[in-house]
C-alpha cells in the first residue's frame, strides 16, 4: 500500500452507463450495440455557464486517469505536466474531462468486459469499434453532463485522430480543437503493420 502525501490531489474514476436496450449505440458497421459504459475522470470546476469544459482523448495505450494520483497508487496520470492548476490545461481555469474509448480496457465496455447476453467476457465477439464509435460514444457523454458546447478537443496520435472526428461528426459543439502529433489517414505501410498486429491477436487461442 503506498502512502501518498495528504496535501496530493486523489482522483476517483466515474463511470457512465447508455446505450441500453432499445436504445443502443449505432456503430458505423450499421450493428448496434449495448449497454455501454465509460469510465472517466474530471479535474477542475465547471463554470455556472457550462462554457469552460475540454475534452481530453487519449492515445491507443492510454485511459481515463489522465492527471494527479488514485488512492493507493503511486503512478501519476499519463498528461499530469500537462493538466493542473496553473498548467497548460490550467485547472483553475477549465474543466477538463477525459474518458476511456470505448473498445478500451481500462474501465469503458471492451473485449474483456462481460457480454450480458452470454454472461461471458466478449472476447473476439466484440464488434469492430471505429473513430467514428469512440467519438459519438464520447458526445453521450458530454450530453450527460449537460455541456453544450465544448471549449476544445485535444488529443494526439490516435486521440488526435479523435480530434479530428469531433471537427467532422460535431463542428457545432466544440469551440476549437488542438489535433497533435496524429494524420487523417494511413500509409499502405502503417495499414499493412497494423493488420498483421490484429492478426496476432485474433490468432491467439486463449479465452
Amino acid at each position: 500500500m503506498v502512502e501518498l502525501d495528504k496535501s496530493i490531489d486523489i482522483e476517483v474514476t466515474k463511470y457512465y452507463t447508455f446505450a441500453e436496450h432499445p436504445n443502443e449505440l449505432t456503430l458505423e458497421s450499421g450493428e448496434k450495440f449495448g449497454p455501454i459504459t465509460l469510465a472517466y475522470e474530471t479535474y477542475g470546476k465547471l463554470n455556472n455557464e457550462k462554457s469552460n469544459a475540454i475534452l481530453i482523448l487519449h492515445a491507443l495505450s492510454g485511459d481515463a486517469h489522465a492527471a494527479n494520483y488514485h488512492e493507493d497508487d503511486e503512478n501519476q496520470g499519463w498528461w499530469d505536466k500537462m493538466i493542473g492548476s496553473g498548467k497548460a490545461l490550467d485547472t483553475d481555469k477549465y474543466f477538463i474531462i477525459c474518458s476511456n474509448v470505448v473498445g478500451g480496457c481500462k474501465g469503458s465496455t471492451g473485449p474483456s468486459s462481460i457480454n450480458p447476453k452470454t454472461n461471458r467476457p466478449y472476447c473476439l465477439d466484440f464488434p469492430i469499434i471505429t473513430i467514428k464509435d469512440m467519438v459519438d460514444a464520447q458526445w453521450h457523454l458530454i450530453n450527460h453532463l449537460e455541456i453544450k458546447k465544448l471549449f476544445t478537443v485535444i488529443g494526439g496520435s490516435m486521440g488526435g485522430m479523435q480530434v479530428l472526428q469531433w471537427m467532422v461528426s460535431y463542428p457545432d459543439k466544440i469551440r476549437s480543437a488542438i489535433p497533435i502529433a496524429t494524420a487523417l489517414k494511413h500509409s499502405p505501410q502503417q495499414i499493412a503493420f497494423n493488420e498483421v498486429g490484429r492478426q496476432a491477436i485474433m490468432a491467439d487461442q486463449i479465452g
